[in-house]
């Protein structure tokens, strides 16, 4: 019989290759929306959240001899046709892409590994990505970005074993706060563990192990969903001007909700509390397929998150859409930032 050959032992040109492409790590992550108990994740609650497959981000690693971080094509432009095309591209879209999200895990995945002693193999690496979730959609795009290349690297250097699952939302969020990023851990948790994850961010359970406590359930307990968004489109319009406003307004406004949070305002803490809890009773509606407990849940929840944000931080267009759903007996699902999804009763 005639002997084959590994084409990685072959000292050729081809064989190079061969080898160069079984190093090639490519991994994705998916699009988050948030069922019941959003913001509560920041504020030691309890959360239900899925993944989409619709929509997702993939980072490619290449084993290379410098360490490259690659610009997207479309969504780290530098180049632009005009100095309106630049100014419009700006206002619709803001001022970052991807490299700043693949630079800043790349940096809290080194100094994770050596402050636990994790050892590193002294290689390098190309990183790249794509994407095609709705950018400002409330959707989760930068940590699914994040999430995807946290995997790459924890694959390239053979390290997923020394890393438990429940840490590395953790990872994911540090690096967004590297970046002045908002957010709590719902969104990288979902993502990292995809599917339908409920969660409890007590703050027993945070002290005590560092993380909460993450819920894989059966997807097929969710009833038909329907996801509703408004596309960022590449040219600044009155809907894109406004939905950039209520960004920024939420920002500003969740650190001041957070701080009067600290400082024990009552409103606030209770209004939390029942947001924690309506997550709580979800998961209970959705174990025993309570799909009308899950609809009132649902709504308490937006109603909570109105009343403590109010209509101008929302922001009128999805105050819109709440109307319409209303009006023609959708029912209210998700409205992180203007993304909202609702459900058939």
């Amino acid at each position: 019989s005639r002997e084959t050959r590994d084409p990685s032992s072959i000292s050729s040109p081809s064989g190079e290759r061969w080898r160069r492409r079984r190093l090639v790590v490519k991994r994705r992550a998916y699009a988050r929306v948030g069922l019941l108990g959003n913001p509560s994740d920041v504020y030691g609650g309890r959360a239900l959240s899925f993944t989409i497959a619709d929509f997702s981000a993939t980072v490619c690693l290449r084993p290379s001899p410098e360490l490259v971080i690659q610009p997207h094509p479309h969504h780290d432009f530098v180049a632009f046709p005009s100095l309106p095309n630049l100014v419009n591209r700006l206002q619709s879209e803001g001022y970052y892409g991807g490299v700043r999200l693949l630079m800043a895990i790349c940096k809290i995945f080194y100094n994770h590994c050596t402050q636990n002693n994790i050892s590193l193999k002294a290689e390098n690496f190309t990183l790249s990505y794509d994407t095609n979730i709705p950018r400002q959609a409330g959707l989760s795009g930068s940590s699914a970005i994040i999430c995807a290349a946290l995997s790459c690297l924890l694959d390239f250097y053979n390290v997923r074993h020394l890393i438990k699952v429940e840490i590395r939302p953790n990872l994911i969020l540090d690096a967004e706060k590297e970046l002045g990023i908002v957010a709590g851990l719902q969104d990288r948790v979902a993502q990292v563990y995809g599917g339908l994850v409920y969660m409890d961010f007590s703050k027993e359970h945070m002290d005590k192990l560092g993380h909460g406590i993450y819920s894989p359930l059966d997807v097929d307990l969710l009833p038909p969903l329907y996801l509703i968004y408004a596309e960022n489109p590449s040219d600044s319009g009155k809907v894109t001007t406004e939905l950039k406003s209520a960004n920024y307004k939420l920002h500003d406004f969740v650190m001041s909700q957070k701080q009067r949070w600290l400082d024990g305002d009552e409103f606030i803490i209770s209004s939390m509390k029942e947001v924690a809890q309506l997550a709580l009773d979800g998961h209970k509606a959705l174990l025993q397929k309570n799909y009308a407990e899950l609809a009132r849940l649902m709504n308490r929840n937006f109603d909570l998150r109105r009343k403590m944000f109010g209509d101008d931080v929302l922001g009128s267009v999805n105050i819109r859409w709440w109307r319409w759903h209303a009006a023609w007996g959708f029912i209210q699902v998700h409205w992180q930032r203007w993304c909202s999804g609702c459900v058939v009763p």
